[in-house]
C-alpha cells in the first residue's frame, strides 16, 4: 500500500515540477532510472534511460533555463512551453505512477497533463506577469533560478521520498499564502492611512 501511495504522490510531484520546467524532471527521472534503483521505468518509458535521450534532455534543459532568464525571451519561451510542459507532465506521470499506469495509461497521462498544465498556467499567466511588472523585469532571472531549483528538488524528492515532497509542497503553499495575506494586510493599512 505504501508503494502505491508513494507512486501516486511521486507522479503528482513530478508532473507538477514539469509545469515549472519541462526538462529538469525528465532529466532527473532519466538519470535516476539509469544509475539507481529508486525508479524502474517500464516500456515504453525506459527509452528515457537512453544516452541520446539524456543528452537531448540536457541540451533542451539548458536552452530553456537560459531563455527563461531573459525578460522578453521568457515570454516567448513560456508560450512555446505551453504545449511542451503539459506533455512532459503526462509522460512523467505515466512513467512514474506504476500502479495507475497498470490500470489506465490514458487516465495517468490526463492527470499529468492537467497537473503540469495547471502549474504552468499559474506560473506564466499569474505569477510571472506580476513579478515582471513589479520589478520591471529585474526579478525574472532570480525567480526563474528559484523555479529551476524548486523543480529539481521536487523531482528528486518525488522519486526518493514522495511523502516528504508532499509535506514540503504544502509547507511552500502555506508560506506563499501567509506572505500574500501579510502583504494584502499591509496594503490595506496603507490605504486606510491615506483616507
Amino acid at each position: 500500500m505504501t508503494e502505491i501511495v508513494g507512486g501516486v504522490l511521486g507522479a503528482f510531484g513530478l508532473s507538477a515540477s514539469a509545469g515549472l520546467n519541462a526538462y529538469i524532471p525528465l532529466l532527473v527521472v532519466s538519470l535516476l532510472a539509469k544509475f539507481t534503483s529508486l525508479i524502474e521505468l517500464a516500456e515504453p518509458w525506459s527509452a528515457l534511460e537512453n544516452w541520446w535521450v539524456i543528452g537531448i534532455l540536457a541540451v533542451l534543459g539548458t536552452v530553456e533555463m537560459v531563455a527563461d532568464k531573459v525578460p522578453v525571451v521568457n515570454d516567448v519561451n513560456d508560450a512555446i512551453q505551453t504545449f511542451i510542459r503539459p506533455v512532459a507532465g503526462a509522460i512523467l506521470f505515466a512513467a512514474s505512477a506504476k500502479t495507475i499506469t497498470d490500470v489506465s495509461p490514458v487516465l495517468s497521462m490526463i492527470c499529468g497533463l492537467l497537473v503540469a498544465g495547471s502549474v504552468h498556467t499559474a506560473k506564466s499567466l499569474v505569477a510571472r506577469p506580476v513579478i515582471e511588472a513589479s520589478t520591471a523585469g529585474v526579478g525574472v532571472p532570480l525567480v526563474s533560478t528559484l523555479e529551476d531549483v524548486l523543480a529539481a528538488i521536487v523531482s528528486v524528492l518525488s522519486v526518493a521520498l514522495p511523502i516528504l515532497m508532499v509535506i514540503l509542497v504544502f509547507l511552500l503553499i502555506w508560506c506563499v499564502s501567509w506572505f500574500l495575506q501579510r502583504r494584502r494586510k499591509s496594503r490595506e493599512k496603507i490605504f486606510e492611512g491615506e483616507s
